[in-house]
């Protein structure tokens, strides 16, 4: 329960940020032009909201609403949200948005996209003021990667060190290193200290990020770090610095094959309703080897650490200027993956993963961690600023497409038409948003 209200919290309070810089943007062109601005809300206020507020002499009644699915500015002369129809029947106002050059609206609309991108950018950039950037580079993990059967029979290797994709050399072990080596025709590796080629095959990254175990990830050695007291090593005589050999007669090279095995274990047990498991433990202390039992507690722990590699850590540390063109590159290459990464949604399991608000909440930390919270807000906001300049009626890109067809064609689409068009718009991002909300559920259900 604690879990899930530190991950809620840091996500209303990810979104509040977010929605409000959006809404600011559009808020801000439209004051630039004095256009009026009826509502500036967070979130949306059907019926009834939770706090509502209107200056003295202000034309503008700031409010909180109940339903946290986004927020709104309501603008003078505008079809939005609002579907305020009858506004539009009465003579156009010099103060409307409708009354305004054609340039002058569209700054308006791309307001929030182009806030939320600039805010990203400056997230990432006080990200790196802040905290810098420290990564293990991949030419320092001389322990390898470890690859699951389906990388293998690719031709990779457990322990290669990989160095290059296509001719472009690889850095550090993320989702860009995943998505170069998928979309890569060549990798090349260092085994057994030399360079070898692989062949790659047409991959789908949604299909590799789904495999279990994973495509490849960081080999760890089969050496103990620490043993909690009392847990099941300890009571079985396994200590700190012992090798695992062999786990029920099956031989382990990396503390990866173990964690495999007692996987695989604890799938067994499960499936005859135990809620413990016993295993044969080969393990060597100071080149001798001996045999144990060991017996997993109820939650089919071991209670030890292992693999832990003393790698060298790359760090960079940025100056407050400095680190504005680097926060610019590292928003931007982020942008450019996500919109890479968007084919895959129009695949039938692209649409099945597809996740809504629990899907959101779960990328925030379990515990409340102030650099992760802002590398989230940073992302979420980037994906906000790319979903909303979609040409997609009652998106801003929708709005921004009908005006760029006025400029070029020079004459308005009607108001009927902008009507049927937000309307439409609005009943596929609901049923977008209702399908994406199901696919939480039955990720929590099943």
């Amino acid at each position: 329960m604690e879990t899930f209200l530190i991950r809620a919290l840091q996500l209303i309070l990810s979104l509040s940020l977010l929605v409000i810089i959006h809404e600011g943007g559009h808020f801000f062109f439209a004051r630039l032009f004095k256009i009026r601005v009826e509502k500036f809300y967070i979130f949306f206020d059907p019926w009834f909201s939770l706090f509502k507020y209107k200056p003295k002499n202000s034309d503008t009644e700031y409010g909180v609403g109940w339903l946290p699915l986004g927020g709104y500015c309501k603008i003078s002369g505008m079809i939005d949200e609002s579907m305020d129809t009858e506004q539009m029947k009465q003579p156009a106002q010099p103060w409307e948005f409708r009354s305004k050059p054609a340039w002058q609206r569209l700054l308006v609309m791309i307001g929030g996209v182009l806030m939320n991108f600039l805010l990203a950018l400056f997230i990432y950039s006080m990200i790196l003021y802040t905290w810098g950037d420290s990564y293990v580079a991949l030419k320092d993990m001389t322990y390898g990667m470890k690859f699951n059967e389906h990388a293998q029979e690719i031709g990779f290797r457990d322990g290669d060190i990989l160095k290059s994709a296509d001719g472009k050399e690889l850095e550090r072990f993320n989702m860009d290193l995943l998505r170069d080596i998928v979309e890569a025709r060549e990798v090349t590796v260092l085994r057994d200290g030399q360079e070898k080629k692989i062949l790659m095959p047409e991959l789908s990254l949604l299909d590799i990020a789904k495999e279990d175990p994973l495509f490849m990830g960081t080999l760890h050695p089969n050496v103990v770090d620490s043993v909690l007291a009392g847990g099941s090593f300890a009571k079985a005589g396994i200590q700190k610095g012992d090798s695992l050999l062999a786990f029920n007669d099956v031989p382990l090279n990396s503390w990866n094959d173990f964690m495999n095995e007692m996987s695989d274990l604890r799938v067994k047990a499960e499936l005859a309703q135990q809620t413990t498991a016993s295993f044969s433990l080969v393990y060597s202390r100071a080149g001798v080897r001996d045999t144990v039992a060991v017996q997993t507690n109820e939650n089919f722990k071991v209670d030890a650490i292992g693999g832990l590699a003393d790698y060298k850590v790359t760090t960079h540390s940025y100056s407050f200027f400095g680190s504005f063109p680097a926060g610019i590159a590292l928003g931007v290459n982020t942008l450019k993956g996500y919109v890479n990464d968007m084919k895959y949604v129009f695949t039938a399991e692209g649409a099945k993963s597809v996740g809504g608000f629990g899907t959101i909440g779960s990328i925030f930390p379990k515990v409340w961690d102030w650099q992760r919270f802002w590398e989230m807000t940073a992302f979420l906001s980037i994906i906000l600023a790319f979903m909303n300049i979609l040409p997609i009626p009652a998106l801003d890109g929708g709005h921004v497409l009908f005006l760029l067809y006025e400029i070029i064609a020079r004459r308005k689409p009607s108001d009927k038409f902008l009507e049927r068009a937000q309307m439409v718009g609005m009943l596929l991002l609901f049923a977008l948003l209702i399908w994406a909300n199901f696919n939480d559920v039955l990720r929590f259900l099943f």
